[in-house]
C-alpha cells in the first residue's frame, strides 16, 4: 500500500532545560559555552559520599511550564533513579520521575491547514541532564577516541511526554514550535534548539486507515532542528510503508537522524521501562506541595501566546494573520509591544515588524533580542513620516541605516540630508525637467495612456533622489501633463 493509505502515528518527548542560574541538585552554574569541565563539583559528578539539595526554582519552573500547558499538577511526586550506563552519565544513573510525576496530563492546542489541533499531553516529570560526549570525528563511529564533558551534566530540565495524538510530521513540527513558544512565553526555558536546551525524540508506526490498532514504533533522536524534526518523520514514515508492502516486520529499536545525508541509521534496540530498573531515589524526599504555593504561580503566570493573540485582535484591532505572526515569536511580541507604547497605529508598527524588520533580521541572521534599533527609535520614525518630513521610500533607507549603527532616526536624516523635499517651487522644477527629458513617455500620456504616469512620478523620484514627496510629485506632474493637452 501507498503511504497515503496508512495512518501515522507520532508521539513526542520533548527535553526542555530550565532557565535556572544552578544545577538541580548543587551550586554549580548552568551556563553554557564554558571551558569544558570547569562547571562541575562532587555532586553532580557523582563521587561518593556527596548528598544531592533540591533546587526550589527548577520545581518552581516545572510547576509553571505544567501549568501553562494546563497539566494537573500534582501536590506529592518523588524522585527515582533511572539505571543505565553511558559515558555522559558519571553516576550510572539519572536522576529522574517515574510513577509519580510533577505534572500530570494537559494538551498544546494549534491550526493546521485551518483545522484547529489539540494534542495531548501524557506527563511533565523533572529530572537532571546528562553530560555530552564529544567525539574526535564526525561520528562516533569514526572517532578514534571521545571526551567528556560533564558541565551539563545536573541542569535541571523538564520532559513532556505527548500522547500519540500526532498525525504528519508537520503537525509534529508545528506542536514543537508551538510548545516552543509556550515555554518561553512562560519564562521557563529559552528553548535554543542550536544550543542543546531544547531537543525531542519522536515516536513513529504506521497503522492501515480505519485500523484502531498502533503498528510496532520506533524511536528517532538527534534531530536538531524543527525542520530536521519534520524531514526525519517523514523519511522514516516512508521507510515504514516500504518494509510493510514488502511484508516485512518493523523492528522496535531506536535509530537516529543523519542530517547530512537525510536518512534515519539504527543506533540500538527500544527500551522499555523495565529495562532501566526504576526504584525511588533514597537521598531525596519527596517533594510536596501546597495548594497555595501552586495558585501564588498560576495566578503570577504570564500571558501566554493564544490570549495575547486574541488581545491583539481585540485591543489593537489587527488582522487574525498579523496577531498570529507577532505572537509565534515571543521576541518579536515584546517589541512591537514597546514600540507600540510609543506609536499608536498598531497596523502600522506590525506592517514594519513583519516586513523590513524580520527581512534584515533574516538577511543580517541577528536574533530579535540583538537588534540595535530601539523601539523607540522606530516609533520616531513613524513620527518623522507622519509629518512629512521623510517619504515612506527614504524611511526604508532610514531604518537600514538604524538597523545597523542604533543612530535615532532624526540623526540618520540630519547626517545623510535625507528631509523630504516639500517645496512647491523645487519639486515643479523637478517635474519640468522630467517631461523636457522624457518626450516619449510624455507623448504617450497625452494621447491617453495614464498609465505611463506612475512612470513618470519614478522619474521624479529617481531625480530628487527619492527625497520629493510622492503625493506632492503626482499632483504637479499630473496638473504640468493636464496644461499640455
Amino acid at each position: 500500500m501507498p503511504l497515503e493509505d496508512y495512518t501515522i502515528v507520532i508521539g513526542l518527548e520533548v527535553h526542555a532545560e530550565l532557565m535556572t542560574e544552578t544545577k538541580l541538585f548543587c551550586g554549580c552554574s548552568t551556563s553554557f559555552g564554558s571551558e569544558a569541565n570547569s562547571q562541575v563539583c562532587p555532586v553532580c559528578l557523582g563521587l561518593p559520599g556527596t548528598l544531592p539539595v533540591l533546587n526550589e526554582k527548577a520545581v518552581e519552573y516545572a510547576v509553571k511550564a505544567g501549568l501553562a500547558l494546563n497539566s494537573d499538577i500534582s501536590l506529592l511526586s518523588k524522585f527515582d533513579r533511572k539505571n543505565y550506563f553511558y559515558p555522559d552519565l558519571p553516576k550510572a544513573y539519572q536522576v529522574s520521575q517515574y510513577d509519580l510525576p510533577i505534572c500530570l496530563g494537559g494538551h498544546v492546542d494549534f491550526i493546521v491547514n485551518g483545522e484547529k489541533k489539540v494534542i495531548g499531553i501524557t506527563r511533565v516529570h523533572l529530572e537532571e541532564e546528562a553530560g555530552k560526549s564529544v567525539h574526535s570525528g564526525a561520528t562516533i563511529t569514526d572517532s578514534e577516541f571521545s571526551l567528556e564533558d560533564y558541565n551539563r551534566c545536573g541542569i535541571p530540565l523538564i520532559e513532556i511526554v505527548s500522547e500519540p495524538d500526532l498525525r504528519s510530521p508537520e503537525e509534529a513540527r508545528i506542536y514543537l514550535e508551538t510548545l516552543r513558544n509556550i515555554l518561553r512565553y512562560a519564562g521557563v526555558s529559552d528553548c535554543k534548539m542550536e544550543e542543546g536546551s531544547l531537543r525531542c525524540d519522536a515516536n513513529i508506526s504506521l497503522m492501515p486507515k480505519g485500523a484502531t490498532k498502533f503498528g510496532t514504533r520506533t524511536e528517532i533522536k538527534n534531530m536538531n532542528s524543527f525542520r530536521s524534526v519534520q524531514r526525519a518523520l517523514e523519511y522514516e514514515a516512508k521507510r515504514h510503508a516500504e518494509l510493510l508492502d514488502r511484508g516485512e516486520k518493523i523492528i522496535q529499536e531506536t535509530r537516529t537522524w543523519d542530517e547530512a545525508s537525510g536518512v534515519t541509521e539504527a543506533m540500538r534496540s527500544k527500551e522499555e521501562a523495565h529495562d532501566y530498573r526504576y526504584f525511588p531515589e533514597p537521598d531525596l524526599v519527596p517533594i510536596v506541595l501546597t495548594n497555595e504555593f501552586v495558585n501564588d504561580l498560576k495566578d503570577n503566570l504570564p500571558e501566554m501566546p493564544v490570549a495575547k493573540y486574541h488581545r491583539y485582535i481585540t485591543e489593537y484591532g489587527l488582522p487574525e494573520y498579523d496577531a498570529d505572526l507577532i505572537t509565534a515569536n515571543k521576541d518579536m511580541a515584546d517589541y512591537f509591544e514597546e514600540v507600540i507604547k510609543h506609536y499608536k497605529d498598531a497596523k502600522v508598527v506590525a506592517n514594519w515588524l513583519m516586513g523590513e524588520f524580520m527581512r534584515l533580521v533574516n538577511e543580517q541572521e541577528v536574533d530579535i533580542t540583538e537588534v540595535k534599533v530601539k523601539p523607540k527609535h522606530l516609533a520616531e520614525m513613524f513620527a518623522l513620516q507622519d509629518k512629512g518630513v521623510i517619504s515612506s521610500k527614504i524611511a526604508k533607507t532610514v531604518f537600514e541605516e538604524m538597523f545597523n549603527t542604533g543612530k535615532d532616526p532624526a540623526t540618520i536624516v540630519k547626517e545623510k540630508g535625507l528631509v523630504q523635499i516639500t517645496d512647491a517651487s523645487e519639486i515643479e522644477k523637478i517635474v519640468e525637467e522630467v517631461i523636457k527629458t522624457n518626450p516619449d513617455p510624455v507623448a504617450e500620456y497625452l494621447s491617453g495612456k495614464e498609465k505611463v504616469l506612475g512612470f513618470l512620478v519614478g522619474q521624479v523620484m529617481k531625480l530628487s533622489r527619492g527625497k520629493a514627496n510622492p503625493q506632492m510629485a503626482n499632483e504637479f506632474l499630473k496638473k504640468a501633463l493636464d496644461q499640455l493637452k
